[in-house]
């Protein structure tokens, strides 16, 4: 659990780094996935040091991936809006509204609720339908984000933002099936492979055009969702005894004040500077 809110820390930061680093670039083609995109942003000092966290928080996700059910390490995740509220609050001069606050301590709440109830991780190894299940998954997303470029800013974002969060729901359900970097017959590797490009090169044309409020909030539905299920059903994951009852709601609860807290996935414009004194 430490190491899962560890990685909410990572990704939350890096998030705030990384929008303003992707808003300073030209916008390019507009395409879902535009891999030149990635490139120019990727010259900026932010972008690169918000990299740097993404990789720390993606070993901490690994970690926690390999100890506690796929549905507590999805919605830390999520809870990383909670993070970026706060580090933009701190960093960009970002006023939190009472309600925003409040949001905040409801993730909190929620999260402290999945730690009291939570289980071990299952025991399930996966079928090879699931694993190949989970490529074909991977495949669409990349090629959702390919002609996500042509639709209406409105549906793109929603788009970019649930393909988004879904390549990233199959990397957390694949890492609970890799044993080994070397298992190059597994299906599920280059499910991970595949899902976490194609989900971080949606989420970077996201941040960098249209409404990222609404990719955000479709990025905490996919990465959460879906997974969890996938954990319970097939993989075995379960809660304390007795304590179904408060996962669900914790699950609920951390899941509603992401959603609330969903503008801080795009970047706040720096406050005018001020006029100079008349004479």
């Amino acid at each position: 659990m430490i190491c899962a809110l560890g990685a909410a820390v990572c990704f939350g930061t890096a998030s705030v780094l990384q929008a303003v680093a992707t808003r300073a670039v030209e916008p390019g083609s507009g395409s879902g996935v535009d891999a030149a995109l990635f490139l120019r942003a990727a010259r900026q000092w932010r972008y690169v040091l918000g990299l740097a966290l993404d990789g720390a928080g993606f070993v901490l996700q690994i970690i926690a991936l390999r100890h506690v059910p796929i549905y507590v390490v999805g919605a830390a995740l999520a809870a990383s809006l909670a993070v970026t509220a706060v580090v933009a609050s701190r960093l960009m001069a970002v006023r939190l509204s009472r309600a925003e606050w409040c949001a905040v301590g409801v993730v909190c709440t929620g999260l402290l609720m999945l730690g009291l109830s939570a289980g071990a991780e299952g025991s399930g190894t996966g079928s090879l339908a699931l694993k190949l299940g989970l490529l074909g998954v991977a495949v669409l997303v990349l090629l959702i984000g390919t002609v996500a470029g042509g639709l209406p800013d409105g549906p793109r974002a929603l788009v970019l933002g649930l393909g988004s969060g879904t390549g990233f729901g199959v990397v957390e359900v694949s890492v609970r099936l890799v044993d080994s970097v070397w298992d190059l017959g597994n299906p599920a590797l280059y499910a991970l492979l595949l899902g976490g490009a194609a989900g971080f090169l949606l989420l970077t044309s996201a941040l960098a055009r249209g409404s990222v409020t609404v990719a955000t909030a479709g990025l905490v539905l996919g990465e959460t969702v879906g997974p969890a299920v996938v954990g319970v059903v097939w993989l075995g994951d379960r809660t304390r005894e007795g304590l179904t009852w408060l996962a669900v709601t914790g699950f609920a609860v951390a899941v509603a004040g992401s959603l609330a807290l969903s503008r801080f996935g795009e970047p706040q414009s720096p406050p005018a500077p001020a006029p100079p004194p008349s004479p």
